[in-house]
């Protein structure tokens, strides 16, 4: 397996990567968009093991297992809120980062990506995937020697489109 970035229309909750990433909240207690259709897909464990992990902060990320998911794992993140963070470039490209890192970590060479803060949190798509593209980018080149497949998979058509204009670039 190559390093490698995919762009696709599809749902994240059947994902077979090793991991999928989800967009939380910071009580990790499930919510809304693909919060709550990860919740759903992964059934009650998922909830359970996330009373566990003390909720997470803005830009961090944990991880749990997937239960009844295709993708053993969950990384859960918590994007920034655009119009309530000061920093939220800052935020947003740490969710992407440390979800990576996590990755990473537990030696998982395959994850999927939503477009974190995009939904309710109010993040302007375009300004958003560019920060996650570049993001994803540096921290390939920075782990060039680990092998990685990064799939965004994009919700609707705007946010496939948005990947698509800037992965041309």
């Amino acid at each position: 397996m190559d390093n490698k970035i995919i762009i696709k229309l599809a749902d994240i909750t059947k994902s077979t990567s090793d991991c999928i990433v989800n967009a939380a909240n910071q009580t990790l207690l499930g919510g809304g968009g693909v919060d709550g259709a990860i919740h759903h897909a992964a059934g009650p464990k998922l909830l359970e093991e996330c009373k566990t992990l003390n909720g997470c902060k803005t830009g961090e990320a944990k991880i749990t297992k997937g239960y009844n998911l295709k993708a053993k794992y969950v990384i859960h993140t918590v994007g920034p809120i655009y119009h309530q963070n000061a920093q939220p470039k800052y935020y947003l490209a740490s969710c992407y980062k440390n979800c990576l890192d996590l990755a990473k970590a537990h030696d998982l060479h395959s994850i999927d990506f939503p477009a974190i803060s995009c939904g309710v949190y109010g993040y302007p798509i375009n300004e958003a995937c560019q920060i996650a593209y570049s993001t994803i980018c540096t921290w390939l080149n920075e782990n060039a020697d680990y092998q990685m497949q990064i799939t965004l998979s994009c919700f609707n058509q705007e946010v496939y489109d948005a990947y698509m204009n800037i992965a041309k670039t």
